[in-house]
């Protein structure tokens, strides 16, 4: 039962049960239970899965601390991939936390490490804007390609995908419409009407006004759309509604990857920066941080720490 606790002793969850209006006279055929299991502190690994101490060891699922299906097959996959690539002498794959939420996972899991069972939550992400289901092939099928896991003929599907959409971006941002085009629609549709000619795409940012609203009062609109298929007039349509939303995220996330693409020697010795705090220190010298994006994620570690890191860094 959604929201009972199953993992009372049996005798506690049939008095429980019967606690509930209407089931008073319940019979419990076989009591619910609960699975407990031993785990490796994720903080013992890098970012690969692949274990700091014990050299081609990969973890992966719920010995790392997480507990549900799609958070142990996504593990198994990228450790999978990782211990390919190494056996092979191939570059490591990494997930940054604004590509993919596999990346936020893991990142987690090896920075903070984990208290109870580790569940992949959407509020996790910071940059969850970005990491849609609508543009997952967009972020993910070039990566898959350069690992070999998809052919030409996929990669060149969704490139074309990615052209089309910004065709159709671009045809909105110069084809404009008249307010007798327009006016009408707007009225019905609930929003003000235009006081002077304006470009498609400003009508489209309007969250009242639709592609498919659109389409239906402007000709050459409808012209240019009926060559795309479904799914591309989708994407394209997102892009113009969050235009300015995707600017910005964008911008935090290049500022960053400044911070990430600095990267730390995993084996320099904390001890020596005395500016910093002691247990910043404790903290770094247990995860030993790949880059410096990563140790300000580390709990413990603060910002003026992170500026001290920073400093040694840039000499």
């Amino acid at each position: 039962m959604n929201g009972f606790s199953t993992s009372l002793p049996e005798d506690v969850q049939y008095k429980a049960l019967t606690q509930i209006p209407g089931f008073e006279n319940a019979k419990m055929f076989r009591p619910g239970y609960a699975i407990e299991y031993d785990y490796f502190p994720p903080t013992q690994l890098s970012l690969t899965l692949e274990t700091k101490l014990i050299s081609n060891l990969f973890f992966a699922g719920q010995i790392n601390g997480t507990t549900g299906y799609e958070e142990a097959a996504s593990q198994g996959f990228i450790a999978g991939i990782n211990a390919h690539q190494k056996v092979n002498d191939k570059h490591e794959l990494i997930m940054k936390r604004s590509e993919s939420y596999i990346g936020v996972l893991i990142d987690d899991l090896v920075t903070k490490g984990t208290e109870e069972p580790y569940r992949m939550f959407t509020s996790r992400a910071e940059h969850r804007l970005l990491l849609r289901q609508d543009n997952a092939d967009i972020r993910l099928t070039p990566i898959a390609h350069e690992l070999g896991l998809v052919g030409d003929d996929r990669l060149a599907i969704v490139n074309q995908k990615v052209k089309d959409s910004d065709e159709i971006v671009a045809f909105t941002k110069k084809q404009g419409i008249e307010m007798s085009e327009a006016n009408a629609l707007l009225e019905e549709l609930g929003t003000s009407a235009l006081t002077q000619n304006v470009k498609l795409f400003s009508v489209l940012s309007r969250p009242q006004v639709n592609i498919s609203d659109l389409r239906k009062v402007s000709e050459p609109f409808e012209k240019v759309l009926n060559q795309f298929d479904k799914e591309t007039v989708e994407q394209a349509e997102i892009k113009i509604k969050y235009e300015s939303y995707f600017e910005k995220e964008q911008e935090i996330v290049a500022k960053m990857q400044k911070m990430e693409d600095k990267a730390i020697n995993p084996d320099f010795d904390y001890n020596t920066l005395v500016s910093l705090s002691k247990e910043a220190r404790e903290k770094l010298l247990k995860i030993k941080p790949r880059t410096l994006g990563q140790a300000s994620r580390i709990s413990g570690v603060s910002p003026s720490d992170i500026s001290v890191l920073m400093v040694h860094i840039s000499k």
